[in-house]
């Protein structure tokens, strides 16, 4: 006796994509053929970024709108397709003090959208790849997950102390020595 295996959400996408090279595909039929799976748009990720499927978004092409998907080749490319290497990934990284450029939050802060979950950083491009941006370490910067997906909310009025080590972290090591900088001559008094 031989037991069918259940497919996943992520095989379900790749079979309709599949079903549907070279056709714009919307996020409602991708949801739809997922099984309305909520985590839908990290498994269309996975399969571009860590299968090498040559899925597009509106990010890839100026004619595809927020919420549209095209897999362009039944043909997969290496992982990480937009062609970014491993040693730009960390170098970029490492040059951004592992932590996300819109919003400050460091690689394993708490993530606050998804309960349960740490912060995860991906590459961001300065100049969009839409209009020509290349994956250089000069064109790309730390962003996290969520900034890159529009989730982040733009900066708060007065943000609390974890936010504001946050933006400290966040900018250039001459920034951070003029806020010890600043810091010390405004509470040197307080050392003994």
């Amino acid at each position: 006796m031989t037991k069918e295996r259940k497919k996943g959400s992520k095989q379900k996408i790749l079979d309709f994509f599949l079903e549907n090279i070279g056709r714009v595909i919307d996020s409602k039929e991708i949801q739809e053929a997922s099984g309305w799976v909520a985590e839908w748009a990290r498994r269309v990720r996975e399969l571009r970024d860590e299968q090498g499927y040559q899925i597009l978004s509106h990010k890839d092409r100026a004619d595809l709108k927020p919420g549209q998907y095209i897999l362009i080749s039944a043909k997969r490319k290496p992982a990480f397709v937009r062609g970014i290497s491993k040693e730009t990934r960390a170098l970029v990284l490492e040059r951004n003090g592992f932590t996300c450029q819109s919003c400050g939050l460091a690689a394993g802060d708490t993530d606050q959208f998804h309960n349960g979950r740490t912060v995860r950083l991906t590459m961001g491009h300065i100049i969009d790849k839409s209009k020509g941006g290349p994956d250089t370490p000069q064109n790309l910067k730390a962003i996290c997950t969520n900034c890159n997906e529009g989730l982040q909310n733009a900066g708060l009025p007065k943000p609390d102390t974890v936010q504001l080590l946050a933006q400290v972290r966040r900018g250039t090591i001459e920034s951070q020595l003029a806020v010890l900088d600043w810091l010390s001559k405004k509470y040197g008094y307080l050392k003994k």
